[in-house]
């Protein structure tokens, strides 16, 4: 079974980037993934000023790990997604997130 991961790359600058370099930077990616296999694939990325967001599915986090150093990428952080909530998850009076108060009542929410 493969699990969610995140990973956080800080690189100065990378927001500014070109449309070629961000195609180097995939082709480097996917030439690793083809040599890891099947335990590891990359699902998108989210490029901001500094930093960049990528989304992978993998085996374990050594992996995600392993990928990012035969890349050549940093890999700042890496975390594994618990759960994946979207607005079809949603509640229409907010009772998944309420907690009850001490005095028994639950809280107002207010969108």
């Amino acid at each position: 079974m493969l699990n969610r991961y995140i990973i956080e790359r800080k690189i100065p600058g990378v927001g500014s980037s070109s449309d070629a370099d961000f195609g180097k930077m995939a082709s480097k990616s996917n030439e690793v993934l083809t040599s890891l296999g099947p335990k590891i694939q990359w699902v998108q990325s989210f490029i901001t000023k500094d930093k960049v967001y990528c989304e992978y599915l993998a085996e374990n986090e050594d992996i995600v790990k392993e990928h990012a150093k035969l890349a050549g990428f940093p890999a700042d952080s890496v975390l594994k997604v618990n759960h994946v909530c979207d607005p079809t998850e949603a509640e229409s009076d907010f009772d998944a997130i309420r907690k009850p108060e001490t005095s028994g009542k639950q809280s107002n929410l207010h969108a």
